[in-house]
Protein backbone atom coordinates (compact mmCIF):
# COMPACT_ATOMS: atom_id res chain seq x y z
CA UNK A 1 0.00 0.00 0.00
CA UNK A 2 0.83 3.65 -0.38
CA UNK A 3 2.79 5.30 2.48
CA UNK A 4 0.77 6.65 5.69
CA UNK A 5 0.58 10.66 5.37
CA UNK A 6 3.40 12.36 6.60
CA UNK A 7 2.69 12.91 10.07
CA UNK A 8 3.83 16.42 9.87
CA UNK A 9 0.54 17.43 7.39
CA UNK A 10 -1.69 18.69 8.87
CA UNK A 11 -5.28 16.98 9.87
CA UNK A 12 -7.51 15.89 7.22
CA UNK A 13 -6.12 15.18 3.61
CA UNK A 14 -5.05 16.93 0.40
CA UNK A 15 -5.59 16.27 -2.92
CA UNK A 16 -1.53 15.78 -3.29
CA UNK A 17 -1.17 13.61 -0.28
CA UNK A 18 -4.50 11.58 -0.95
CA UNK A 19 -4.21 8.27 -3.05
CA UNK A 20 -6.68 8.56 -6.05
CA UNK A 21 -4.91 7.55 -9.15
CA UNK A 22 -4.33 4.08 -10.79
CA UNK A 23 -1.17 3.79 -11.64
CA UNK A 24 -1.05 3.35 -15.31
CA UNK A 25 1.01 6.31 -16.55
CA UNK A 26 3.85 5.36 -13.59
CA UNK A 27 3.54 1.87 -15.39
CA UNK A 28 4.20 3.20 -19.33
CA UNK A 29 6.62 5.72 -17.86
CA UNK A 30 8.60 2.68 -16.53
CA UNK A 31 8.03 1.11 -20.00
CA UNK A 32 9.38 4.25 -22.07
CA UNK A 33 11.88 4.72 -19.77
CA UNK A 34 13.27 0.99 -19.85
CA UNK A 35 13.82 1.60 -23.38
CA UNK A 36 16.22 4.25 -23.11
CA UNK A 37 18.22 2.53 -20.44
CA UNK A 38 17.05 4.61 -17.62
CA UNK A 39 15.48 2.61 -14.90
CA UNK A 40 13.16 4.80 -12.92
CA UNK A 41 11.91 1.84 -10.18
CA UNK A 42 14.39 3.29 -7.63
CA UNK A 43 12.37 6.31 -7.76
CA UNK A 44 8.89 4.69 -7.12
CA UNK A 45 10.78 3.08 -4.56
CA UNK A 46 11.24 6.14 -2.91
CA UNK A 47 7.70 7.22 -2.80
CA UNK A 48 6.90 3.37 -1.63
CA UNK A 49 5.78 1.96 -4.93
CA UNK A 50 7.05 -0.83 -5.80
CA UNK A 51 6.63 -4.03 -8.21
CA UNK A 52 4.65 -5.94 -6.07
CA UNK A 53 2.59 -3.23 -4.46
CA UNK A 54 1.83 -1.63 -7.92
CA UNK A 55 0.36 -5.02 -8.98
CA UNK A 56 -2.52 -4.51 -6.54
CA UNK A 57 -5.34 -3.68 -8.48
CA UNK A 58 -7.23 -2.23 -5.53
CA UNK A 59 -3.99 0.44 -5.78
CA UNK A 60 -4.12 4.50 -5.90
CA UNK A 61 -1.06 6.64 -6.09
CA UNK A 62 -1.20 10.40 -4.97
CA UNK A 63 -0.85 13.85 -7.08
CA UNK A 64 2.22 13.92 -4.66
CA UNK A 65 3.72 10.07 -5.23
CA UNK A 66 2.91 10.53 -9.03
CA UNK A 67 4.35 14.31 -9.83
CA UNK A 68 7.54 13.27 -7.64
CA UNK A 69 8.77 10.30 -10.16
CA UNK A 70 7.35 12.17 -13.45
CA UNK A 71 9.58 14.79 -12.31
CA UNK A 72 12.70 13.17 -11.71
CA UNK A 73 11.93 11.20 -14.99
CA UNK A 74 12.16 14.77 -17.28
CA UNK A 75 15.02 15.27 -15.46
CA UNK A 76 16.61 11.61 -16.18
CA UNK A 77 15.96 11.55 -20.12
CA UNK A 78 15.95 15.53 -20.45
CA UNK A 79 13.02 14.37 -22.41
CA UNK A 80 10.40 17.89 -23.18
CA UNK A 81 8.34 15.19 -25.12
CA UNK A 82 8.69 12.36 -22.82
CA UNK A 83 4.68 13.18 -22.05
CA UNK A 84 3.77 12.47 -26.05
CA UNK A 85 6.01 8.78 -24.94
CA UNK A 86 4.31 7.71 -22.90
CA UNK A 87 0.55 8.73 -24.14
CA UNK A 88 1.56 6.85 -27.45
CA UNK A 89 2.93 3.63 -25.28
CA UNK A 90 -0.45 2.71 -23.96
CA UNK A 91 -3.22 0.12 -25.24
CA UNK A 92 -7.10 -0.14 -23.91
CA UNK A 93 -5.86 -3.58 -21.68
CA UNK A 94 -4.48 -0.73 -19.20
CA UNK A 95 -7.53 0.45 -18.51
CA UNK A 96 -8.77 -2.54 -17.04
CA UNK A 97 -12.54 -2.94 -16.95
CA UNK A 98 -12.96 0.24 -18.32
CA UNK A 99 -10.91 -0.30 -21.68
CA UNK A 100 -13.52 -3.54 -21.92
CA UNK A 101 -16.36 -0.99 -21.51
CA UNK A 102 -14.79 0.95 -24.33
CA UNK A 103 -14.71 -1.67 -27.12
CA UNK A 104 -17.58 -2.77 -26.49
CA UNK A 105 -19.39 0.56 -27.22
CA UNK A 106 -21.11 1.61 -29.89
CA UNK A 107 -19.28 4.55 -31.41
CA UNK A 108 -15.91 6.29 -31.23
CA UNK A 109 -17.55 9.24 -29.61
CA UNK A 110 -19.48 7.34 -27.02
CA UNK A 111 -16.90 5.83 -25.96
CA UNK A 112 -15.02 8.75 -25.14
CA UNK A 113 -18.09 10.01 -23.56
CA UNK A 114 -18.08 6.53 -21.29
CA UNK A 115 -13.99 7.46 -20.77
CA UNK A 116 -14.86 11.04 -19.51
CA UNK A 117 -17.80 9.83 -17.16
CA UNK A 118 -15.16 7.13 -15.32
CA UNK A 119 -12.06 8.98 -15.61
CA UNK A 120 -12.06 8.53 -11.81
CA UNK A 121 -11.27 4.65 -12.58
CA UNK A 122 -8.92 5.39 -15.50
CA UNK A 123 -5.88 6.45 -13.82
CA UNK A 124 -6.06 10.00 -15.28
CA UNK A 125 -4.20 12.60 -14.32
CA UNK A 126 -5.55 15.50 -15.83
CA UNK A 127 -9.60 16.73 -15.84
CA UNK A 128 -11.38 15.53 -18.84
CA UNK A 129 -14.58 17.03 -20.22
CA UNK A 130 -16.36 16.45 -23.56
CA UNK A 131 -19.31 18.75 -25.67
CA UNK A 132 -20.19 19.45 -29.18
CA UNK A 133 -18.21 22.58 -30.64
CA UNK A 134 -19.91 25.22 -32.04
CA UNK A 135 -18.14 24.33 -36.11
CA UNK A 136 -19.82 21.98 -37.79
CA UNK A 137 -20.91 19.92 -34.87
CA UNK A 138 -17.44 18.43 -34.21
CA UNK A 139 -16.84 16.65 -30.74
CA UNK A 140 -15.01 18.16 -28.73
CA UNK A 141 -12.42 16.89 -25.98
CA UNK A 142 -10.82 18.89 -23.21
CA UNK A 143 -7.91 18.25 -20.84
CA UNK A 144 -7.96 20.70 -17.58
CA UNK A 145 -5.07 20.66 -15.23
CA UNK A 146 -6.21 19.91 -11.29
CA UNK A 147 -4.48 22.65 -10.32
CA UNK A 148 -3.44 25.48 -12.39
CA UNK A 149 -0.01 26.41 -10.58
CA UNK A 150 0.98 22.93 -11.11
CA UNK A 151 4.91 22.41 -11.59
CA UNK A 152 5.02 23.65 -15.86
CA UNK A 153 7.04 20.82 -16.52
CA UNK A 154 4.83 18.09 -15.22
CA UNK A 155 1.45 20.32 -16.85
CA UNK A 156 2.95 20.23 -20.06
CA UNK A 157 3.64 15.79 -19.86
CA UNK A 158 0.60 15.26 -18.16
CA UNK A 159 -1.41 17.09 -20.83
CA UNK A 160 0.76 15.55 -23.62
CA UNK A 161 0.27 12.06 -22.17
CA UNK A 162 -3.46 13.05 -21.86
CA UNK A 163 -3.73 13.91 -25.51
CA UNK A 164 -1.43 11.29 -26.80
CA UNK A 165 -2.69 8.53 -25.32
CA UNK A 166 -6.94 9.47 -26.86
CA UNK A 167 -5.35 9.04 -30.38
CA UNK A 168 -3.54 6.23 -29.62
CA UNK A 169 -6.15 4.34 -28.29
CA UNK A 170 -8.68 6.02 -30.59
CA UNK A 171 -6.44 4.50 -33.35
CA UNK A 172 -6.44 1.54 -32.06
CA UNK A 173 -10.69 1.12 -31.14
CA UNK A 174 -11.22 2.60 -34.89
CA UNK A 175 -8.29 2.33 -36.94
CA UNK A 176 -4.57 3.53 -37.76
CA UNK A 177 -5.91 6.21 -40.14
CA UNK A 178 -7.84 8.03 -37.52
CA UNK A 179 -6.93 11.60 -36.47
CA UNK A 180 -8.19 14.61 -34.97
CA UNK A 181 -9.01 17.99 -37.24
CA UNK A 182 -6.66 19.99 -34.46
CA UNK A 183 -5.06 19.65 -31.04
CA UNK A 184 -4.44 22.56 -28.73
CA UNK A 185 -2.01 23.37 -26.32
CA UNK A 186 -2.06 25.96 -23.35
CA UNK A 187 1.58 25.93 -22.91
CA UNK A 188 3.81 27.99 -24.89
CA UNK A 189 5.44 26.67 -28.37
CA UNK A 190 8.35 24.05 -27.58
CA UNK A 191 11.93 24.33 -29.36
CA UNK A 192 10.93 21.31 -31.48
CA UNK A 193 7.06 20.94 -32.18
CA UNK A 194 7.52 18.06 -35.52
CA UNK A 195 6.81 15.41 -32.69
CA UNK A 196 3.22 16.58 -32.23
CA UNK A 197 2.69 16.26 -36.02
CA UNK A 198 4.34 13.41 -36.62
CA UNK A 199 1.84 11.41 -33.58
CA UNK A 200 -1.09 13.62 -33.87
CA UNK A 201 -1.03 13.50 -37.95
CA UNK A 202 -3.40 17.12 -37.41
CA UNK A 203 -2.41 20.87 -37.11
CA UNK A 204 -1.57 21.07 -33.65
CA UNK A 205 -1.42 24.76 -31.88
CA UNK A 206 0.26 26.61 -28.79
CA UNK A 207 -0.83 28.97 -26.55
CA UNK A 208 -4.33 28.42 -27.09
CA UNK A 209 -7.31 28.91 -24.42
CA UNK A 210 -7.47 25.44 -23.52
CA UNK A 211 -5.95 21.78 -23.78
CA UNK A 212 -8.17 19.90 -26.88
CA UNK A 213 -8.72 17.82 -29.56
CA UNK A 214 -11.02 18.31 -32.32
CA UNK A 215 -12.66 15.32 -33.66
CA UNK A 216 -14.77 15.84 -36.90
CA UNK A 217 -18.53 14.50 -36.70
CA UNK A 218 -17.61 11.29 -39.41
CA UNK A 219 -14.86 10.31 -37.37
CA UNK A 220 -17.17 10.57 -33.77
CA UNK A 221 -19.43 8.68 -35.45
CA UNK A 222 -17.13 5.34 -36.48
CA UNK A 223 -18.64 2.61 -35.33
CA UNK A 224 -16.43 -0.14 -33.06
CA UNK A 225 -15.65 -3.07 -33.93
CA UNK A 226 -16.08 -4.54 -30.89
CA UNK A 227 -19.80 -3.06 -30.16
CA UNK A 228 -21.38 -5.52 -27.97
CA UNK A 229 -24.55 -3.95 -26.49
CA UNK A 230 -25.15 -6.42 -23.93
CA UNK A 231 -21.60 -6.75 -22.59
CA UNK A 232 -21.31 -3.17 -22.59
CA UNK A 233 -24.45 -2.72 -20.25
CA UNK A 234 -23.19 -5.38 -17.80
CA UNK A 235 -19.50 -3.89 -17.79
CA UNK A 236 -21.25 -0.56 -16.59
CA UNK A 237 -23.13 -2.25 -14.11
CA UNK A 238 -19.50 -3.05 -12.51
CA UNK A 239 -18.22 0.50 -13.09
CA UNK A 240 -20.93 1.52 -11.59
CA UNK A 241 -20.51 -0.26 -8.74
CA UNK A 242 -16.54 0.28 -8.31
CA UNK A 243 -17.64 4.31 -8.56
CA UNK A 244 -20.30 4.26 -5.67
CA UNK A 245 -17.55 2.53 -3.75
CA UNK A 246 -15.18 5.41 -3.72
CA UNK A 247 -17.96 8.57 -4.26
CA UNK A 248 -18.97 9.01 -0.72
CA UNK A 249 -15.51 9.67 0.52
CA UNK A 250 -12.50 10.07 -1.45
CA UNK A 251 -13.85 11.19 -4.57
CA UNK A 252 -16.25 14.20 -2.37
CA UNK A 253 -12.51 15.41 -1.26
CA UNK A 254 -11.28 15.35 -4.44
CA UNK A 255 -13.84 17.12 -5.99
CA UNK A 256 -13.96 19.88 -3.31
CA UNK A 257 -10.24 20.05 -3.10
CA UNK A 258 -10.27 20.59 -6.97
CA UNK A 259 -12.67 22.85 -7.21
CA UNK A 260 -10.70 25.29 -4.03
CA UNK A 261 -7.45 24.93 -6.03
CA UNK A 262 -8.52 26.00 -9.29
CA UNK A 263 -10.66 29.08 -7.85
CA UNK A 264 -7.52 30.29 -5.81
CA UNK A 265 -6.98 33.40 -4.54
CA UNK A 266 -10.51 33.52 -3.57
CA UNK A 267 -12.21 30.80 -1.92
CA UNK A 268 -15.65 29.47 -2.95
CA UNK A 269 -17.77 29.66 0.50
CA UNK A 270 -18.97 26.46 1.93
CA UNK A 271 -22.63 27.32 1.25
CA UNK A 272 -21.22 27.57 -2.33
CA UNK A 273 -19.89 24.23 -2.01
CA UNK A 274 -23.31 23.17 -0.83
CA UNK A 275 -25.22 24.39 -3.63
CA UNK A 276 -22.37 23.11 -6.00
CA UNK A 277 -23.03 19.24 -4.67
CA UNK A 278 -26.83 19.92 -4.70
CA UNK A 279 -27.30 19.25 -0.79
CA UNK A 280 -27.84 21.24 2.71
CA UNK A 281 -24.64 22.28 4.34
CA UNK A 282 -25.53 20.34 7.73
CA UNK A 283 -25.45 17.45 5.14
CA UNK A 284 -22.24 18.14 3.50
CA UNK A 285 -20.52 19.44 6.96
CA UNK A 286 -21.74 15.65 8.04
CA UNK A 287 -20.28 13.88 5.05
CA UNK A 288 -17.02 15.60 5.47
CA UNK A 289 -16.72 14.59 9.20
CA UNK A 290 -17.25 11.06 8.28
CA UNK A 291 -14.21 11.71 6.30
CA UNK A 292 -12.58 12.29 9.19
CA UNK A 293 -12.21 16.29 8.10
CA UNK A 294 -13.42 19.96 7.47
CA UNK A 295 -13.85 22.42 5.29
CA UNK A 296 -11.40 24.70 6.89
CA UNK A 297 -8.97 21.84 7.15
CA UNK A 298 -9.39 21.31 3.28
CA UNK A 299 -9.05 24.51 2.33
CA UNK A 300 -5.89 24.73 4.35
CA UNK A 301 -4.22 21.82 2.95
CA UNK A 302 -4.36 22.94 -0.76
CA UNK A 303 -3.15 26.67 0.09
CA UNK A 304 -0.81 24.82 2.00
CA UNK A 305 0.09 23.29 -1.49
CA UNK A 306 0.01 25.78 -3.35
CA UNK A 307 2.65 27.81 -1.30
CA UNK A 308 4.67 24.82 -1.84
CA UNK A 309 4.13 24.82 -5.23
CA UNK A 310 5.11 28.44 -6.21
CA UNK A 311 8.20 28.78 -3.41
CA UNK A 312 9.75 26.46 -6.04
CA UNK A 313 9.26 29.36 -8.84
CA UNK A 314 12.31 31.64 -7.97
CA UNK A 315 10.98 34.39 -10.12
CA UNK A 316 7.84 35.10 -7.91
CA UNK A 317 8.42 37.39 -4.72
CA UNK A 318 6.68 36.71 -1.35
CA UNK A 319 3.94 38.78 -2.29
CA UNK A 320 3.17 37.15 -5.32
CA UNK A 321 2.91 34.40 -3.67
CA UNK A 322 0.65 35.36 -0.83
CA UNK A 323 -1.39 36.82 -3.57
CA UNK A 324 -1.96 33.89 -5.54
CA UNK A 325 -2.49 31.53 -2.54
CA UNK A 326 -5.48 33.41 -1.65
CA UNK A 327 -3.59 35.48 1.89
CA UNK A 328 -4.44 38.65 2.39
CA UNK A 329 -0.71 39.84 2.89
CA UNK A 330 2.60 38.39 3.37
CA UNK A 331 2.33 38.54 7.30
CA UNK A 332 -0.59 35.72 6.86
CA UNK A 333 1.76 33.72 3.84
CA UNK A 334 4.62 33.81 7.10
CA UNK A 335 2.40 33.27 9.56
CA UNK A 336 1.16 29.96 7.79
CA UNK A 337 4.06 28.60 6.55
CA UNK A 338 5.31 28.98 10.46
CA UNK A 339 2.58 26.70 11.35
CA UNK A 340 3.11 24.57 8.47
CA UNK A 341 6.94 23.66 8.66
CA UNK A 342 8.20 25.48 11.55
CA UNK A 343 10.08 27.39 9.59
CA UNK A 344 10.19 31.23 7.12
CA UNK A 345 9.17 31.39 3.86
CA UNK A 346 12.95 32.05 3.04
CA UNK A 347 14.55 29.25 4.67
CA UNK A 348 11.40 26.89 3.36
CA UNK A 349 12.77 27.93 0.32
CA UNK A 350 15.96 27.32 0.26
CA UNK A 351 15.45 23.95 1.88
CA UNK A 352 13.13 22.70 -1.05
CA UNK A 353 15.66 24.02 -3.40
CA UNK A 354 18.63 21.82 -2.11
CA UNK A 355 15.99 18.50 -1.70
CA UNK A 356 15.41 19.03 -5.26
CA UNK A 357 19.33 19.23 -6.19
Amino acid sequence: MPPAPDPASPPGTSRSTSATIQPNILWYLVTVTDERGIDVRPLLEQVGLNETVMRSAALRVSYRQGSAVIRRALELTGDEHLGLKVGAAQHLTAWGLLGFALMADDTLRHAIETGVKYQNLSGAMVVWSADTGEEDRAFVLRADLPDPAMDPAIAVFLIEEALASVVTLSRLAVGPAFAPRVVEFACPPPRRSDPYGALFGCPVRFGAPANRMVIDPAWARARMPGRDPVTYASTLELLDAQLASRRHQQDLLEVLEISVAQSLPVVPSFAEQARRHATSERTLRRRLADCGTTYETLVEGVRRERVEQLLLRPELTLRDIARRAGFSDERALRRAVRRWHGTSPVHLRERMRTDRL
